[in-house]
């Protein structure tokens, strides 16, 4: 009698040690609801776009967050799991989990951040007439869903297309990254194309 009762702890202990960790599939601040979203894109105005002028060098970053930690290193945190740091802030161990593709990284050279809004978008959006401190508040935004860790080749196959040229491999995707997007657009006052507006209108009614 006394060694079932023990035994069994025993037994189920050993079952949750072996149960492999879960994932946190984290997502960036603020995402608005649909209908916020559908709100905020029928708020933003129409316009052709001009590149004209444009560098990337004009939206500094990555800076300094806090400590030695900038921008991307902050991002790597926050949406990684057990995210080990060295010294420095590098990132020396953890996991990622990338929503646009569904893939999990566990080295931080395979994850880039990527701009949910991208800065030549920006800057033929609207961008072109700030002021050198609010494009850098833009490029290194934390407290809007403007950045994420995602797989590498997945940001370099997107490179400054808005969601009538690019839009995630998982369609599932669809509605989370119309909805950051809108938001983004929104709270910058930065305008859509005819075709953009289409694309996120389709987005949206995936949600």
């Amino acid at each position: 009698m006394h060694f079932s009762t023990f035994f069994l702890p025993l037994t189920l202990t050993a079952s949750a040690l072996a149960a492999p960790a879960i994932l946190e599939k984290r997502t960036p601040p603020n995402i608005p609801s649909k209908s916020s979203a559908i709100s905020m894109l029928a708020g933003l105005s129409t316009r052709t776009t001009d590149a004209t002028g444009y560098s990337r060098d004009l939206f500094k970053h990555w800076i300094t967050i806090s400590g030695s930690c900038n921008t991307r290193e902050t991002v790597l945190k926050r949406d990684g799991t057990n995210v080990v740091t060295d010294s420095a802030c590098a990132s020396v161990s953890g996991s990622w989990y990338s929503p646009f593709d569904g893939a999990t990284w566990t080295a931080a050279s395979d994850v880039d951040i990527d701009h949910i809004v991208p800065l030549s978008d920006a800057w033929k959006s609207g961008a072109n007439t700030w002021t050198a401190a609010r494009r850098q508040e833009f490029a290194n935004d934390l407290t809007n869903p403007q950045l994420m860790a995602v797989t590498d080749s997945v940001n370099q196959s997107k490179g400054d297309k808005s969601p009538d040229a690019w839009k995630p491999p998982l369609t599932s995707y669809y509605c989370t990254y119309a909805k950051m997007w809108v938001k983004v657009k929104s709270v910058y006052g930065l305008s859509v194309k005819a075709a953009e507006r289409t694309a996120l209108t389709s987005m949206l009614n995936t949600c």
